[in-house]
Protein backbone atom coordinates (compact mmCIF):
# COMPACT_ATOMS: atom_id res chain seq x y z
CA UNK A 1 0.00 0.00 0.00
CA UNK A 2 1.31 3.45 -0.91
CA UNK A 3 1.61 6.11 1.76
CA UNK A 4 0.92 9.78 1.21
CA UNK A 5 4.69 10.37 0.97
CA UNK A 6 4.86 7.83 -1.86
CA UNK A 7 1.93 9.55 -3.58
CA UNK A 8 3.70 12.92 -3.38
CA UNK A 9 6.88 11.42 -4.86
CA UNK A 10 4.89 9.95 -7.73
CA UNK A 11 3.12 13.27 -8.31
CA UNK A 12 6.46 15.11 -8.35
CA UNK A 13 7.89 12.69 -10.89
CA UNK A 14 5.09 13.60 -13.32
CA UNK A 15 5.44 17.33 -12.67
CA UNK A 16 8.87 17.39 -14.29
CA UNK A 17 7.86 15.58 -17.47
CA UNK A 18 8.25 17.58 -20.65
CA UNK A 19 6.41 17.24 -23.93
CA UNK A 20 9.68 16.94 -25.86
CA UNK A 21 11.85 13.87 -26.26
CA UNK A 22 15.61 14.00 -26.50
CA UNK A 23 17.29 11.67 -28.98
CA UNK A 24 20.86 11.46 -30.27
CA UNK A 25 21.65 13.60 -33.31
CA UNK A 26 22.50 10.52 -35.39
CA UNK A 27 19.09 9.01 -34.67
CA UNK A 28 17.43 12.32 -35.58
CA UNK A 29 19.36 12.42 -38.87
CA UNK A 30 18.22 8.89 -39.69
CA UNK A 31 14.60 9.84 -39.02
CA UNK A 32 14.91 12.96 -41.17
CA UNK A 33 16.39 10.87 -44.01
CA UNK A 34 13.54 8.34 -43.77
CA UNK A 35 10.92 11.04 -44.35
CA UNK A 36 12.12 11.29 -47.96
CA UNK A 37 11.04 7.72 -48.68
CA UNK A 38 7.69 6.01 -48.96
CA UNK A 39 7.54 3.04 -46.62
CA UNK A 40 3.79 2.49 -46.20
CA UNK A 41 2.91 -0.87 -47.81
CA UNK A 42 -0.52 0.30 -48.97
CA UNK A 43 0.95 3.40 -50.59
CA UNK A 44 3.62 1.33 -52.32
CA UNK A 45 0.93 -1.00 -53.67
CA UNK A 46 -0.99 1.98 -55.10
CA UNK A 47 2.17 3.34 -56.74
CA UNK A 48 2.94 -0.08 -58.23
CA UNK A 49 -0.58 -0.25 -59.68
CA UNK A 50 -0.26 3.26 -61.16
CA UNK A 51 3.06 2.25 -62.72
CA UNK A 52 1.42 -0.84 -64.25
CA UNK A 53 -1.43 1.23 -65.67
CA UNK A 54 0.94 3.85 -67.12
CA UNK A 55 2.93 1.10 -68.86
CA UNK A 56 -0.29 -0.24 -70.38
CA UNK A 57 -1.29 3.25 -71.56
CA UNK A 58 2.13 3.91 -73.12
CA UNK A 59 1.56 1.01 -75.51
CA UNK A 60 -1.27 3.05 -77.06
CA UNK A 61 0.64 6.32 -77.50
CA UNK A 62 1.38 7.29 -81.09
CA UNK A 63 3.58 10.34 -81.40
CA UNK A 64 2.81 11.65 -84.85
CA UNK A 65 4.00 14.93 -86.26
CA UNK A 66 0.92 16.44 -87.94
CA UNK A 67 2.80 19.57 -89.08
CA UNK A 68 4.33 17.78 -92.10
Amino acid sequence: MMTSVDDKDVDKSFENEQSTVTIPLREYDKLKEKQHYITDKDMIAVIDKIEELVRALRKHIVRANFDD
